[in-house]
């Protein structure tokens, strides 16, 4: 295999570098908190870690939990249209009897 020139790998590494897609970023607005949130927040870094990345993973995390909690309540609510529909009704003890025996047959031993 032969080297490349220094001419020849300098644009072969431009052409490589404009194939990348290009990320823009955006910012948060500045956000003033209580000193003893930021510290609280600071005394739970992690080694290498920065009060910004963490941030950003705490918003990070917010945003899955709201998007599951409105799934779950969409969900929910699909459901008790479905019920009204139809008529179909279960009661809590009726469901909680048949989670009740799913836990137990997971549970049981298998027959070898």
């Amino acid at each position: 295999m032969l080297l490349a020139s220094a001419p020849e790998a300098c644009n072969a590494a431009l052409q490589m570098q404009r194939m990348e897609p290009i990320v823009k970023t955006a910012n948060f607005p500045s956000l003033r908190v209580a000193p003893e949130l930021r510290e609280a927040a600071e005394s739970v870094l992690e080694s290498g870690e920065s009060l910004s990345s963490f941030v950003a993973e705490s918003v990070t995390l917010q945003i899955r939990q709201r998007r599951a909690q409105r799934d779950f309540i969409e969900r929910g609510l699909a459901s008790r249209d479905a019920a009204l529909q139809s008529g179909e009704y279960y009661s809590a003890d009726d469901i909680l009897r048949d989670l009740d025996e799913v836990i137990a047959e997971a549970e049981a031993p298998v027959a070898k």
